[in-house]
């Protein structure tokens, strides 16, 4: 499952550079939207929540990549969950930080049970290792 470890690459990079802007541009940009003071802070913290998740889950997906000892469904199954969880929990708020609106209410929370899953799927994946 060295593609995982590609993605985790990817998904990394992205993480830092929209973690940087969150950190250095973010504010300045929100405020010259002439966004009220309480939405400025809100998109700020709702930045660094779905940074942080999606990094931890970077992570996630690069351990189980480079460790894993072969493919199997919980592997498949972390690494597409782990995915899928980053893009709707994450890309849900990124949405609501970078345009204001995240679409249907239910892709935070869809996304946050995906990244529960996947670690659950991760749970399968170390259990199949000991028991063989």
């Amino acid at each position: 499952m060295r593609w995982s470890v590609v993605l985790a690459g990817l998904l990394g990079a992205l993480g830092v550079g929209i973690g940087a802007f969150a950190a250095h541009g973010l504010e300045k940009n929100l405020l010259s939207q002439s966004l009220p003071l309480e939405e400025v802070a809100d998109r700020l913290r709702q930045c660094d929540t779905a940074v942080r998740y999606h990094m931890i889950h970077v992570l996630a997906l690069l351990a189980i990549g480079l460790t894993a000892p072969r493919a199997s469904m919980c592997l498949r199954g972390a690494i597409t969950l782990f995915l899928l969880g980053i893009a709707l929990f994450s890309g849900g708020l990124y949405s609501m930080v970078f345009l204001g609106e995240m679409g249907h209410w239910a892709i935070v929370p869809a996304g946050g049970m995906c990244l529960i899953l996947g670690w659950l799927c991760t749970v399968g994946l170390a259990w199949d290792s000991v028991t063989q």
